[in-house]
C-alpha cells in the first residue's frame, strides 16, 4: 500500500494533475468543495489514472482540508508519484496565447 500527499484546488475548470507541489502533488478538482463533492471526485479521478478501483484509494488525512493523505492499495509511493506526474505533463493542455 502506497501513500501520497496531494494539495486539491476545489472549484477548478477541469479536473487534473496540476504538477509537484513541494513534496506533494497538486490537483486541481472540478467539483465544489461541498459536502464531500470535491473528496469523492477526487477519489474517481485518481482511480482512473493510476488503474486501479474507487475502493483501492482512500483519503486517510485532511478530507476537510486542501492537503491530504492518500493512500493507495496495490502500488508503491513511488509507483503513485510516477503515475500521476506522468499523467499531468501527458495531458496538461497548451496555454492559449491572448490576442495581439
Amino acid at each position: 500500500m502506497g501513500r501520497i500527499a496531494i494539495h486539491v484546488l476545489p472549484g477548478a475548470r477541469a479536473t487534473a494533475v496540476a504538477g509537484p507541489f513541494g513534496d506533494a502533488i497538486k490537483v486541481r478538482v472540478a467539483a465544489p468543495a461541498e459536502r464531500g463533492a470535491a473528496n469523492a471526485t477526487l477519489i474517481r479521478f485518481l482511480a482512473d489514472v493510476l488503474g486501479v478501483a474507487t475502493a483501492r484509494v482512500a483519503i486517510t488525512r485532511g478530507a476537510g482540508a486542501r492537503r491530504k493523505q492518500v493512500e493507495v492499495a496495490d502500488l508503491d509511493d513511488h509507483a503513485i508519484r510516477a503515475r500521476l506526474l506522468a499523467r499531468g505533463t501527458a495531458a496538461a493542455p497548451p496555454r492559449p496565447r491572448s490576442p495581439r
